[in-house]
């Protein structure tokens, strides 16, 4: 049986999902994501931030199966030369042409589950997206957008403004170095220090927080 026909048969099964996300029955091979999304509650409401083509996306409803998922990310290039190593920046060789390609490919990529109303694709930046939804919205939300200082620092506010008591506020990328100069890091590290926030893992270059 393949695994998609097994997941399914697993689901129907009352408490077998947990076992099978325990022992890993009926899923495909584990990325270095793939302890983060086992702590994400299944059929719950969450964001990412930083959507580039979907693939982590894809990988968000296969796991968690989201009640609602929002996509958020502005594609739109970034011609300065402090982005000259980004996804959004030098990497994108055709500039906003290929900006527009990636937004357009992942609308189709998640055409059937925009129709059923479980994805939301919302192309702008994060902080004026996110500040469109009451506090406490979210279960929880994904952060891997501009990596930036400042940026993450916003992002992380925000986050936690928009995300439930209990609520996770997760990333990528927490690490010394990179095209960002350790940003992600040092906006991670400082909200560690903070009140009201539980710093729950740092792992694979993810960080997790519980509100």
């Amino acid at each position: 049986m393949r695994n998609t026909g097994l997941r399914a048969l697993i689901k129907k099964i009352p408490g077998a999902m947990r076992l099978a996300k325990r022992f890993r029955v009926g899923s495909p091979p584990r990325s270095h994501r793939r302890f983060l999304l086992d702590m994400v509650p299944e059929h719950a409401v969450g964001a990412e931030i930083g959507v580039h083509i979907g693939d982590f996306s894809a990988e968000i409803l296969r796991t968690t199966s989201p009640r609602e998922l929002h996509l958020i990310d502005p594609w739109e290039h970034q011609k300065s030369d402090v982005y000259k190593s980004a996804w959004y920046g030098g990497q994108a060789k055709s500039g906003q042409t290929e900006m527009d390609e990636r937004f357009a490919n992942v609308g189709k990529r998640f055409d059937e589950q925009v129709q059923a109303g479980r994805v939301i694709i919302h192309r702008g930046f994060s902080t004026d997206i996110l500040d469109q939804f009451s506090d406490a919205y979210f279960d929880w939300i994904y952060i891997d957008g501009n990596h930036l200082y400042d940026y993450v620092k916003k992002d992380l506010q925000v986050s936690f403004q928009k995300t439930k008591p209990g609520g996770l506020i997760t990333g990528d990328d927490y690490a010394e170095g990179g095209w960002w100069d350790g940003g992600v890091k040092k906006a991670v590290d400082e909200l560690a220090t903070g009140e009201g926030i539980e710093l729950v893992e740092l792992r694979n270059h993810q960080f997790i927080f519980r509100k």
